[in-house]
């Protein structure tokens, strides 16, 4: 179906046979006449033909609805408020207004002692933009009402559809007005939370599903409340919490992968649990036998995943007004990917050191379990506990088939390896809201992660075909070209956060703004450990079959003397760094309004870091230590001049930081098929100097248009750079003395028609757009001088790795309303283009992703207030993913695959 015709079905789609009004008002305080935000009202056929309409006012409590010809019993709610009722007649093709008075609950307290709060919904779009209006901050926000329109299912994602963010392929990195994970701060209802990867600053947001999600903030201007470890971006998730009617849900879907999907070459490895929990671990073997009890062949799968989710939600109230709500949520999915293309590493002459053919399999689980508790004692006075439980697995096997220079230089060469990796995550997180008086306010907050990362029994194995004997044989080239790798991740986070709010306007109203003080407190400590079992081959002879190295991989050849095994040390000593981290933090500022249009946020920070590390690995078997401090003195300013009710200029400017993390300062190294990764003891912090400059128009409730340009200027940029080695490491250095990150962003939501005027039947559309540069000194005099690393880097001056010039996203939605019946279609588009992998180094290239784009669209229907189904279908155009070397002589090809759309179908059912 065209697209014309396609909008010719939405238009007569909308035309109903049933006769309508309109029912039109506004909620608003009885005594003090303002106006009652996101007040709840049900409206109720009084004569029972019809089910009844729940619909909310919005944040000046307008609120008007289409409802079909009859008499109404209705209903009006909201926090604080007595609940009013009322009876009104709608009339075919007629407007009926009025204005519902609500009376606030009496509890024994005077008006002019009460400041009435209302728990605005932030899941809501229309909301999340009244909260970025009329905020002093610089913020964005996706809320989970926009998340579902857009059909995503997990935070990664999520943040992608906002302006200047994109998502490095094949990876967890998100990048940040081009600022990669060392730039980025991760955090769960404003406390942070730590990482599951030992190479990654923040934790992967793939793990965080959208049925947990209330609203994700992106805070792109620093603020003194949170850490000054920024540059980029901080992620703020925010969970949901139980609002409303008692509720309980279940959802089923199933998934598919194009790719997949009867592809006969799927297969993974054997001995690991479906379900995400590897029970076995132990990563100590007896090297006098072949104790490895896992079997290196493979088995084949039918590639279709599935979800389940259950949530549900309840309140209590209690005799003495105290009120108690409770709310959780569990969930398990799983997934299966395939991806076939090439993948290749090349010299600065344009010849290929490996040049593979290359399969991927790989298979991927997630459990999420929630619980969110909330004690309101008073209107002044909660406390909310949050327990967040995720397990998410990843089980991958990759064949390269090809030519590897040395080992089989007639293309005959084969690489398997399979990875498994398990990553669980418990977060908990005591928050609590005091108001002391009418200018005292008071809020704490503390949390413990703990994160357990495994990668329990990862084997590789190298072989070539030798047409003497018309059979595979392994490769002898090095001890590491054979082995079984075992790697185990610990790490455990408190977290304090202490505030004190002093309003500087009379009676708890803050006409002129706040003074802020506080104190935060980060403690971290991890530990590592790895250990890799190399298999020597005692015969460059020796064949295998690449579909049974069992049938070589036994105690029978073992005690023949066919291989032994060994590792680094001699002994089952495993490698490992430890780590621990302390952060004291005082923080002060000022949020004040200046005049009727213009208000001001001054703060400061001070930071004491205290970061240390140990260790003993294969680089540094006798092992050493690394101890780094830092003081931070970090000032920010915010202004907002509101030029009218809906319009507003900004600026920010800040200074924060960026630390080195644990395993960037270990001395270990990390292997893998084409590249090495080793820690670089001698790093040290970048120093971060932001501005932003926004305009915001808001010409209705659910439509914006804003503009933001931006600078950032960066001292002692950390970059990854290729070694001068014969393997061609990678080390993470200070590469320069300075780097610049400018640009421009664009953010629009529009209403494009209403066929109703009432927000029921409407066809609406938004683009986040940026455009940027970035730029770096390369400087390899000075990496010479600071670190005990060689390297001469290709270029003098590069763009930041991982940035784009361009980002866009872009969507289009289609919704309609009629009875308790709901349509909605979203189609999205999101593009980037060309960034910087790596940098050359040695007179190669630097390594290019090629821009590409991506589409997909969601369809939601829901039949009732109980029946509800979605159909998404995720990356439709299926693009290539391509990556290059941009050498002097020639654009060399390292990497091409397809990722394949993925099918969605999902089931919801209401109780």
């Amino acid at each position: 179906m065209n697209f014309r015709l396609w909008i010719l079905f939405l238009l007569v789609h909308t035309i109903g046979f049933a006769q309508t009004g309109k029912l039109s008002g506004q909620c608003t305080d009885a005594e003090l006449k303002t106006p009652i935000p996101y007040a709840t009202l049900i409206c109720y056929p009084s004569d029972g033909t019809q089910v009844s309409r729940e619909f909310q006012a919005d944040e000046e409590g307008n609120f008007t609805v289409e409802l079909q010809s009859g008499s109404y019993r209705i209903k009006a709610m909201a926090a604080n408020y007595d609940t009013e009722e009322f009876t009104q007649t709608i009339n075919p093709n007629n407007l009926a207004q009025f204005q519902v008075e609500m009376h606030l609950q009496e509890d024994g307290a005077t008006l002019d002692q009460i400041v009435i709060k209302v728990e605005t919904n932030r899941q809501m779009e229309h909301a999340l933009l009244a909260d970025q209006r009329k905020a002093v901050q610089i913020k964005t926000s996706i809320g989970a009402e926009e998340l579902s329109r857009k059909g995503v299912g997990d935070a990664s994602a999520a943040v992608t559809k906002m302006s200047g963010i994109s998502k490095q392929e094949g990876s967890s990195t998100i990048y940040v007005r081009g600022l990669g994970d060392r730039y980025n701060a991760t955090y769960m209802n404003g406390l942070p939370v730590v990482s599951n990867d030992p190479e990654k600053k923040n934790i992967d947001l793939n793990f965080f599903n959208t049925d947990i999600i209330s609203h994700i903030n992106m805070d792109k201007v620093y603020q003194s409340e949170t850490y000054g470890d920024f540059a980029g971006g901080g992620v703020d998730i925010y969970s949901k919490a139980f609002t409303g009617k008692t509720l309980f849900q279940i959802a089923l879907g199933s998934q598919v992968n194009t790719n997949a999907i009867g592809q006969k070459r799927f297969a993974t490895a054997q001995g690991f649990s479906n379900m995400g929990y590897q029970q076995n671990k132990d990563m100590y073997k007896n090297l006098s036998a072949y104790s490895f009890d896992r079997s290196l062949n493979y088995s084949k799968q039918q590639p279709v995943g599935g979800n389940i989710n259950l949530r549900g939600g309840t309140s209590f109230d209690f005799k003495n007004g105290h009120e108690l709500q409770a709310f959780a949520t569990v969930g398990f999915n799983n997934n299966y990917t395939f991806q076939e293309g090439y993948n290749r590493v090349a010299q600065a002459q344009n010849q290929y050191l490996k040049n593979f053919d290359q399969t991927s399999s790989e298979y991927q689980t997630n459990t999420t379990a929630m619980a969110n508790l909330n004690y309101r004692f008073n209107n002044d006075h909660k406390i909310s506990y949050n327990y967040l439980f995720l397990n998410a697995s990843q089980l991958k096997t990759d064949i390269y088939e090809g030519y590897i220079r040395d080992i089989a230089e007639q293309d005959n060469g084969y690489i398997s390896r399979s990875t498994y990796t398990q990553n669980q995550l418990h977060i908990h997180q005591l928050l609590g809201q005091h108001k002391i008086n009418d200018r005292l306010n008071l809020n704490w907050a503390g949390s413990f992660n703990q994160v357990n990362s495994a990668m329990p029994d990862r084997s590789q194995n190298t072989l070539r075909f030798n047409n003497d004997v018309n059979a595979y044989v392994f490769s002898t080239n090095t001890t590491s070209d054979n082995h079984r790798y075992y790697q185990n991740l610990k790490e455990n986070e408190w977290a304090t956060a202490l505030a004190l709010d002093y309003n500087l306007g009379e009676k708890g109203v803050n006409s002129k703004g706040k003074i802020t003080l506080g104190y935060n407190g980060r403690f971290k400590d991890r530990s590592f450990n790895a250990i890799q079992y190399n298999m020597k081959i005692n015969s460059n002879q020796q064949m295998a079959t690449p579909e049974n190295l069992d049938a070589f991989y036994n105690q029978t050849n073992f005690s023949q003397g066919l291989f032994s095994i060994n590792t680094y040390s001699g002994d089952t000593t495993p490698q490992f760094y430890t780590g621990d981290q302390n952060i004291h933090a005082l923080f002060a500022n000022i949020n004040y309004k200046l005049s009727e249009r213009l208000f001001a946020i001054v703060g400061f920070r001070m930071e004491d870091i205290q970061q240390n590390v140990a260790w003993k690995t294969q680089l540094d078997n006798a092992g050493n230590n690394n101890n780094y401090s830092k003081k931070a003195f970090l000032p920010q300013l915010t202004l907002k001049y509101a030029q009218t009710t809906n319009q507003n200029f900004r600026l920010g400017l800040s200074k924060t930081y960026t630390l080195p993390q644990f395993k960037e300062r270990a001395l270990f190294m990390y292997e893998d098929v084409t590249e090495v990764k080793i820690g670089n003891p001698d790093l040290y912090a970048s120093d971060n100097y932001n501005l932003d400059l926004k305009w915001e128009w808001f010409p209705t409730k659910s439509e914006v248009v804003a503009v933001t340009a931006f600078g950032k200027y960066i001292q002692n940029p950390i970059n990854e750079i290729t070694l001068a080695s014969a393997t061609n490491d990678i080390s993470f250095i200070n590469s320069g003395n300075n780097g610049y990150v400018y640009g421009v962003e664009f953010e629009g939501r529009k209403q494009l028609w209403d066929f109703s005027d009432t927000d029921e039947n409407k066809l609406t559309a938004g683009l986040n757009l940026s455009y940027m540069k970035t730029t770096q000194d390369l400087d390899s005099e000075k990496v010479r001088n600071e670190t005990n690393y060689n390297i001469n880097l290709t270029d003098k001056r590069a763009s930041f790795t991982g940035a784009s010039n361009l980002n866009l996203n872009a969507d289009l939605s289609y919704f309609k309303a009629w009875k308790q019946q709901q349509f909605q279609s979203t189609l999205v588009f999101n593009y980037f283009s060309d960034r910087l992998y790596a940098l050359g180094t040695e007179s190669k290239g630097n390594l290019v992703d090629k821009g590409f784009g991506t589409m997909d669209l969601v369809l939601k229907y829901q039949f009732n207030k109980k029946i509800g189904m979605g159909l998404n279908a995720k990356n439709i155009s299926n693009p290539k993913v391509r990556r290059v070397q941009e050498n002097a002589t020639q654009t060399v090809d390292i990497m091409e695959y397809t990722k394949g759309t993925g099918l969605n179908l999902s089931v919801n059912y209401t109780f």
